[in-house]
């Protein structure tokens, strides 16, 4: 949120912050390929301080810099996320790295409790980030949060158990060996799902509450507030219908009836039906992160975890933008149109990824 506003203070023209948005998510595509690529190599806790390294210099430069060029470089590093639950290279490692530290545990409640907490403390971060001090007296330097928490951080990445380390494979084997096609197909299906959901960014949801519905900005912030509560409970459901149903069944079953209730909010015939939709759309959406995450590392030998994890998650950052810039051009004709196209994507995803998966996988 103070990216975007601290961006604009800076007087950076709506075509300099459109770059600058591109080049943090191209930044995270390709830095989730690096860790793919390198991370068992190096190290999965070093790899991670590293990043924390690069994190604290990219957001120094937001915080102080109103130059394009730099900014741009300081976007292109991927440690600048633009999500609070997947942020991109660090998500990766993180999915790698937890099924080792909690062997115990099952994987989709694993990854539930984690989505639960990055969510939770993200909303008070968002929260805090739009308190009125913040947003219309203070200052770029809040920036500088961004290398206080890679400081803070850095000692306890250090500090993560040797257990979570995976030992390199023969230089002449891939990191991805036996479960390559599986990946590719997930990889695949994972960005089509990103594409559409691409189509209906959450700039859009609120200006279509505000255009066609008269909300206030007031109750625009509130609504995302739920959604964020919404998200966190849903994570929690996720994990325990995971060990019912399925990581699959759990996936398409609550995927589905979400894209549905996407798509009819714009035929909503007031704003209370319109967020009773779209809050009841974002209990069920979220569902499938945590089973999503646990499906990829457990499809794979544990010495894939880190590169499956890190090419799924930069196959969603590479399509989602194209989705964003189509949608534009399709809101100008029809407010409409993105909802449905997001909407028909999505419920495609779920069907191909049920018909692919839905016997062959957990």
């Amino acid at each position: 949120m103070l990216v975007g506003v601290t961006l604009a203070r800076r007087g950076l023209s709506s075509f300099e912050v459109g770059g600058v948005a591109a080049a943090l998510l191209a930044g995270i595509a390709l830095a989730s390929v690096l860790v793919a690529r390198y991370a068992d190599r190096l190290g999965r806790r070093r790899t991670y301080a590293g990043l924390l390294v690069v994190m604290a210099g990219a957001g120094t430069v937001f915080a102080l810099s109103g130059s394009l060029p730099a900014l741009l470089v300081a976007a292109l590093t991927g440690t600048v996320s633009t999500d609070v639950v997947e942020s991109g290279p660090f998500t990766s490692l993180e999915q790698a790295m937890l099924p080792r530290a909690a062997a115990d545990t099952a994987p989709a409640r694993l990854f539930a409790t984690y989505n639960t907490i990055a969510t939770a403390t993200g909303s008070l971060g968002a929260l805090a980030a739009g308190g009125p001090t913040l947003l219309h007296t203070g200052s770029a330097r809040w920036l500088l949060a961004f290398p206080l928490v890679a400081a803070l951080a850095l000692p306890l990445a250090l500090g993560i158990s040797p257990a979570v380390e995976e030992p390199a494979a023969p230089g002449e084997r891939p990191r991805l060996h036996r479960s390559l096609p599986t990946v590719r197909q997930l990889a695949a299906l994972f960005a089509l799902d990103s594409f559409g959901g691409g189509f209906v960014p959450q700039t859009l949801i609120a200006f279509l509450l505000a255009k066609r519905y008269g909300a206030s900005a007031e109750t625009i912030g509130a609504v995302f507030f739920g959604i964020g509560v919404l998200q966190a409970i849903s994570f929690q459901l996720a994990g325990r219908l995971a060990g019912r149903i399925g990581l699959v069944r759990t996936m398409v079953f609550t995927h589905l009836p979400s894209n549905l209730l996407l798509a009819a909010i714009v035929l909503a015939p007031n704003l209370e039906t319109a967020i009773a939709l779209l809050l009841a759309r974002h209990l069920l959406s979220q569902m499938d992160v945590p089973a999503r995450q646990a499906l990829v590392i457990t499809v794979v030998e544990p010495d894939e975890r880190t590169a499956a994890a890190a090419y799924t998650n930069a196959a969603r950052y590479a399509t989602r933008p194209l989705g964003s810039l189509l949608s534009g051009a399709v809101a100008g004709a029809s407010l409409g149109a993105p909802f449905a196209i997001a909407g028909a994507l999505k419920t495609a995803y779920d069907l191909v990824l049920y018909a692919l998966f839905g016997r062959r996988l957990p």
